[in-house]
C-alpha cells in the first residue's frame, strides 16, 4: 500500500492475480490463455472471504484422526491459499494424495499450485531484471522463463493423459515446447488441434512459428495462411494480425514478389479490423484447463 493510499482504498482495490504478482491461488484459464472466448467451466469456485483461524486449527486436528477425508483436505488447502501460504497448501494437498492418489480435484489443485508459483516467480524476476539490467538478472529471468515453460509442459501432459479430449491443452503444450526450443515436439503436439475449428487458428499460428524456426519457411507460410485466411474458421483479429505480419516478413525476406503484395494487403485488412493493435502480439502465454467436476 502506498503512503498516500488509505486502508479503505486498499480494501476496494481488486486482488492481483498470480500473473500480476499477487498471492497464490488457483489460476483461472482466462488469466493464462488470454483467448477471445473462455469456457464457462473454466472458472474456479470463489473461496470463503475470511476463514477463521479456529476453523483451520479444527481441520488440522480433524485430519489427524480422519486422514482419508478428501473434502476436509480441500477445504484446509483453500484456507491456506487464501492466506497466501502456498507451502502449507501444497503440503495439505500432498497429504490428500497419500489417501487418494488419483483424486482429480487434488491433482488439479496441485498442478495449479505449480503453475501459480512459476508465474509468481517469473513476475518477480522480470521486475528485478527490468530494474537492474545486469547479466546476472538476465540469466535469472531466462531461468524463470524456462521453469514456467517446463511447468506448462508438465501440467498439460498430465491433464491430457487423464483426458485426451482437451484439445486446447495441445495448443498450450505446443507453445510451451516452442518456448523451450523443442520445435519438432511442438509440431507433433499440434496435430489433433489443427482439426478442431475452435483451436485451429491459434494452432496454425504456432505451427507456422515452429516451422520457421526449423527452416521450413514455405510450410510456415502455408500454416500462417491457414491461421488467418481460412473462411470456414474466422480467426480473431489478433491472430490474423500476427500471422499476416509473420507471412509478409518471410515473403519479403525470400523475395516472393508474387505473393508478397497479397500478404501485405491481408495485413492491412487485419490492422484495420484491430485498430488498437500497434504491433502483432505473440501467441497467448499459456493456460491450464478447466477444473475437474465438483468443488475445487
Amino acid at each position: 500500500m502506498s503512503r498516500s493510499e488509505t486502508p479503505a482504498d486498499a480494501a476496494e482495490r481488486p486482488p492481483l492475480s498470480p500473473l500480476e504478482g499477487g498471492r497464490w491461488r488457483p489460476v483461472r484459464p482466462e488469466e493464462l490463455l488470454r483467448r477471445e472466448e473462455v469456457s464457462e467451466a473454466g472458472g474456479s469456485r470463489e473461496l470463503p472471504r475470511a476463514p477463521s483461524l479456529e476453523r483451520r486449527q479444527e481441520l488440522e486436528r480433524y485430519l489427524r484422526d480422519r486422514p482419508a477425508d478428501i473434502e476436509a483436505y480441500l477445504e484446509l488447502a483453500a484456507i491456506y491459499r487464501q492466506a497466501g501460504r502456498s507451502v502449507e497448501a501444497t503440503r495439505v494437498l500432498k497429504q490428500a494424495l497419500e489417501s487418494e492418489p488419483e483424486e482429480p480435484r487434488v491433482l488439479w489443485q496441485l498442478e495449479e499450485a505449480s503453475l501459480a508459483r512459476a508465474l509468481q516467480q517469473l513476475q518477480d524476476v522480470r521486475q528485478v531484471a527490468q530494474r537492474l539490467h545486469t547479466p546476472e538478472a538476465d540469466r535469472e529471468l531466462e531461468r524463470a522463463q524456462t521453469d514456467w515453460a517446463c511447468r506448462r509442459v508438465e501440467v498439460c501432459q498430465s491433464r491430457l493423459q487423464r483426458d485426451a479430449s482437451q484439445d486446447h491443452l495441445r495448443v498450450v503444450l505446443a507453445e510451451a515446447l516452442r518456448d523451450l526450443g523443442r520445435y519438432d515436439e511442438a509440431i507433433e503436439a499440434l496435430g489433433p488441434a489443427l482439426l478442431v475449428d475452435r483451436e485451429a487458428p491459434l494452432a496454425y499460428l504456432i505451427l507456422g512459428h515452429c516451422l520457421q524456426a526449423v527452416g521450413r519457411d514455405l510450410e510456415a507460410l502455408a500454416a500462417w495462411r491457414a491461421a488467418a485466411l481460412r473462411r470456414a474458421v474466422p480467426a480473431p483479429p489478433r491472430i490474423r494480425l500476427n500471422a499476416m505480419q509473420a507471412a509478409a516478413d518471410v515473403a519479403e525476406r525470400l523475395g516472393l514478389s508474387g505473393t508478397l503484395p497479397l500478404y501485405r494487403q491481408a495485413l492491412r485488412q487485419a490492422q484495420a479490423d484491430a485498430p488498437s493493435e500497434t504491433a502483432p502480439p505473440p501467441p497467448a502465454p499459456s493456460a491450464t484447463g478447466p477444473s475437474p467436476p465438483g468443488p475445487p
